[in-house]
């Protein structure tokens, strides 16, 4: 998908480091480093077709609606028809068995930190209580919007709290349901407004006037918030220009020391960088957090497939050795519950992370990061050394090679092993000898030793 989206970055991207900041924001941003292994939860009514979230109501945006798509097939490839049920999705979405503690509880099993909760998608489809549209999920046009739980993004986000996580709101910036982005009179070709914004100033000034409302909303009705994660790339300076500088001092004064991730544009109000459905090369030089499917789309899809345990691993230590966070999504049923096959990868992540998760959480990436299949992390004077499984390899080497000498009398330890391995200095590395017999993990293994 990142292909087709030139608004998602491929991790070569810096942060303006000269643009000014508030003193606060490195501290805020080592907390959040700290953090590491997040949950992204993508979900609203789309999920009841099983298809691309959003995507699919923009014309220019074939490749959200492949041939094969069920809904597409059936209204005969006709997008006028396609866009009248999409968005009337919300008068049949019922998620009567949403119980948001059971997702906390899943993502703390796996030793997660934070979530990211799309509080708004491009659709424009609002799973908070908005006063600003009647497009949300405590309407009565929706018919869950009698249950108590109604109001599903205060519940997500008391659910991770009552955990001790980090919250990160996920709002979309543009917004294709409101009239004042895509006029209803014209067509919307594509993900822009359907109008000249410079040549149409007061039309624009509702739009930023909707968008900073729905913001205020969220900043001070739903409890601490740790990042305001904006999506829409495309809204920006100089067509779309949504005054992020007073938007962002509007969102701080209600969240003292918010963290803003303006994704894709850089400048003083992306505090994070992005790689969406990537891994950086090399490490950043700041902040940055990838993206990444455990299965193969955003949104919920029945019967999807997912990434093995292994996979998901690598991909979390290595983009920690790198210096990164990972944010990994996961897309709720239409009923509310996660898939039963996507909690127990989590599971077996939380298996392996119950014995290393120090090499993980609060670690800083020391070079040289990678080589062959070990990867880096250090905690002050102490190296972790995550050495990758092969595919269907279950034992142990009988040796380990590590460029970064332990130091002198440094005694060397295998996570989850009770006793100090032997090692050797060879050819100005150390040669760690591994222990016989079964390994007290799968996927990977940590030797921990102070430099």
């Amino acid at each position: 998908m990142a292909d087709d989206r030139p608004d998602i970055i491929r991790g070569e991207q810096s942060i303006d480091g000269s643009a000014e900041q508030p003193e606060w924001l490195p501290e805020r941003l080592e907390w959040f480093s700290d953090l590491k292994f997040g949950l992204f939860l993508h979900w609203g009514p789309y999920s009841q077709w099983g298809c691309i979230e959003s995507w699919p109501l923009v014309e220019a945006d074939k490749w959200a609606r492949p041939d094969d798509l069920e809904p597409w097939v059936e209204r005969n490839r006709d997008l006028e028809l396609f866009r009248r049920d999409y968005r009337a999705l919300n008068t049949t979405f019922n998620p009567t068995e949403f119980d948001p503690s059971t997702w906390a509880d899943a993502a703390e099993r796996a030793g997660m930190k934070y979530v990211c909760f799309t509080s708004k998608h491009h659709d424009g489809f609002c799973m908070f209580d908005t006063r600003t549209t009647d497009y949300r999920i405590t309407h009565p046009s929706c018919p869950f919007h009698a249950d108590a739980r109604a109001n599903v993004l205060a519940h997500v986000f008391d659910a991770f709290r009552a955990r001790d996580f980090g919250i990160s709101c996920y709002f979309s910036k543009s917004d294709w349901h409101c009239p004042w982005y895509w006029l209803p009179d014209r067509p919307a070709p594509d993900r822009n407004p359907n109008y000249e914004t410079l040549a149409h100033p007061e039309q624009w000034a509702k739009f930023v006037e909707f968008v900073h409302a729905q913001v205020a909303e969220l900043m001070s009705e739903y409890g601490h918030v740790d990042v305001l994660w904006l999506d829409g790339g495309q809204v920006r300076p100089p067509k779309q220009d949504i005054n992020m500088a007073a938007m962002a001092a509007m969102a701080r004064s209600h969240q003292p020391g918010l963290i803003v991730a303006d994704r894709t544009v850089g400048g003083p109000y992306e505090n994070i960088l992005p790689p969406e459905q990537q891994v950086p090369d090399e490490p950043l030089s700041q902040v940055w957090e990838s993206c990444l499917t455990m299965g193969n789309g955003w949104a919920y899809r029945p019967n999807d497939t997912y990434k093995p345990t292994r996979t998901l691993l690598h991909l979390l230590i290595d983009i920690v050795a790198k210096g990164g966070n990972l944010l990994l999504n996961i897309g709720p049923s239409p009923l509310g519950t996660l898939d039963e096959e996507a909690v127990s990868r989590l599971d077996e992540i939380g298996e392996w992370m119950s014995i290393n998760a120090e090499a993980i959480h609060g670690t800083r990436p020391i070079a040289p990061y990678a080589e062959s299949n070990v990867r880096y992390t250090s905690k002050g004077d102490t190296v972790y050394a995550h050495v990758l499984a092969a595919e269907g390899e279950s034992k142990m080497p009988a040796e380990v090679t590590l460029s970064i000498l332990p130091a002198a009398g440094s005694e060397i330890r295998l996570l989850g092993h009770p006793a100090p391995l032997q090692w050797r200095v060879e050819n100005a590395s150390a040669v760690v000898t591994m222990p016989a017999g079964p390994p007290p993990c799968e996927h990977a293994w940590v030797v921990k030793y102070g430099r």
